[in-house]
């Protein structure tokens, strides 16, 4: 195996550039596949199943995938991409830790126009075993804060047991669904990023990368396209390695990386 070259975007199929990684050496993954054709995507297609193994591989124990999808509607028949690519994650090995909404405002005709209008997309947080990381972010307000106390509890017998209640502080951590503004002036900082036909919120792959992951971390994004995931792990001290096989999307991305790099120096 090759030795790893961090900070660098790799203009190829993601395979290639997993298949080159040593075993173990990926602390977390941020990604948007391609799906359902929602998007023209110049004509590239993957092997999801090969992907999943190699992420299996590269990733380390401990480590996490952040897939997120969804799913196109034909002729009134939603596809289940996201539910038969999650199915194929946990058969493959990975844990599905959690089951998260990306909820957005609603914009266009999305999904079926007989069905209540359709405003978020899945993400799928998978972990290879246990994660080893967790930063759950909190900035849910609580009805109010309150110190610890003590009390006591009738047992079954009917005796009564000394406890100690714990407190809780002015916010507690998120529920698993986020919403996140879209469309210029809110999914990036740079209007570059709309050159590419599919992006989500950098403030979504900052959110991931914060949660689980720490600094100096190894972040990667096998479907790179815009370079969002590689500009958030920059901007939050990570390092970083993209895919991606669009020589056009490579450009886009290294354009609003120099953007990022320059912010911090």
């Amino acid at each position: 195996m090759l030795k790893i070259k961090k900070n660098i975007i790799y203009n190829e199929d993601c395979l290639l550039t997993m298949q080159r990684l040593p075993k173990n050496c990926i602390d977390l993954v941020v990604t948007s596949p391609p799906y359902d054709d929602m998007r023209k995507y110049k004509g590239y297609s993957f092997d999801l199943k090969k992907v999943i193994e190699e992420l299996l591989r590269v990733v380390k124990k401990g480590g996490v995938v952040v897939w997120v999808v969804g799913d196109q509607t034909i002729k009134g028949d939603e596809t289940g991409t996201s539910f038969k690519q999650a199915l194929l994650f946990k058969e493959c090995g990975f844990n599905l830790f959690d089951t998260m909404i990306y909820q957005k405002a609603p914009r266009g005709a999305v999904g079926n126009n007989k069905t209540y209008w359709q405003t978020f997309d899945y993400m799928f947080v998978f972990s290879k075993g246990v994660p080893k990381t967790i930063n759950l972010i909190k900035d849910r307000k609580n009805k109010e804060s309150r110190d610890g106390d003590t009390g006591t509890k009738r047992l079954y017998d009917g005796k009564l047991k000394n406890i100690k209640r714990p407190g809780y502080d002015e916010f507690g951590r998120r529920t698993n669904i986020w919403y996140y503004l879209v469309g210029k002036g809110h999914s990036a900082t740079d209007d570059l990023a709309f050159k590419h036909p599919a992006i989500f919120p950098e403030k979504l792959a900052e959110d991931h990368i914060k949660s689980w992951s720490k600094k100096s971390d190894l972040i990667y994004d096998p479907f790179l396209g815009s370079g969002t995931t590689a500009k958030a792990a920059i901007s939050l001290d990570r390092n970083w390695i993209g895919s991606e096989i669009s020589s056009q999307y490579c450009t886009l991305a290294k354009k609003r990386i120099r953007l990022v790099q320059k912010k911090l120096i």
